[in-house]
């Protein structure tokens, strides 16, 4: 009866793990998600911020900072979907950002630091993105598979 009792102690301690990582990673995957909105809205409104000459320094600032994120992301929870969920986060506000409404405003300008911070920064995402891991035990395209043998 013991043998029993311990054995579904065991169980219930692994059942209780399993939905309190579950709820961790929830919780990581959406500090992440909220990261990516904040720097989509911070960096949106302040990428024309600083000019030297014609180089918009802000704009490559934030360029960098987002590739250091998602990448950043990425590599600590060794899966593509770490920095993917950063980037969807700065995506979902940078796109409604740039589209010009029927009152004429407008955050992101189709002015140089404009383009740079858009084009890049979706470029910046997609590169950070194929860098990260695809998952802890790597890609099942790069993983050896030896076919067995029917007989």
């Amino acid at each position: 009866m013991e043998d029993r009792e311990q054995a579904g102690a065991v169980l219930f301690d692994a059942e209780e793990r399993g939905q309190a990582g579950s709820a961790l990673g929830g919780a990581v995957y959406g500090m992440l998600f909220v990261l990516g909105l904040v720097m989509g809205v911070v960096g949106g409104f302040t990428q024309a911020a600083w000019h030297v000459g014609a180089v918009p320094v802000a704009a490559i600032g934030w360029l960098l900072a987002l590739f250091g994120v998602c990448l950043g992301a990425g590599r600590m929870l060794r899966t593509r979907a770490g920095a993917a969920v950063t980037a969807a986060g700065w995506l979902l506000v940078s796109m409604p950002l740039s589209i010009k409404l029927s009152q004429g405003d407008l955050v992101i300008s189709s002015s140089p630091a404009g383009y740079v911070y858009l084009y890049g920064g979706v470029l910046a995402v997609a590169t950070a993105f194929l860098l990260s891991p695809s998952s802890s035990r790597g890609s099942w395209l790069l993983r050896g598979h030896i076919p067995r043998n029917p007989t």
